[in-house]
């Protein structure tokens, strides 16, 4: 497991600590729901992003 261990997104480059693993609906219309896994990383300035856990690697 990755959780607090240091992680690259590699569809933007961040590097930072692996936060949070969530599983969400990303659709915009409540008739039809989409599902992901969604990482958050924080970046060296404290700054969490979003992405696919797809995108997730060990540094």
């Amino acid at each position: 497991m990755l959780l607090h261990r240091r992680v690259r997104d590699i569809a933007s480059g961040t590097e930072g600590e692996l936060m949070a693993v969530q599983h969400e609906d990303v659709s915009d219309s409540p008739a039809y729901e989409r599902w992901v896994d969604v990482a958050y990383v924080r970046g060296p300035s404290g700054r969490e992003i979003s992405t696919a856990v797809g995108n997730i690697e060990a540094v």
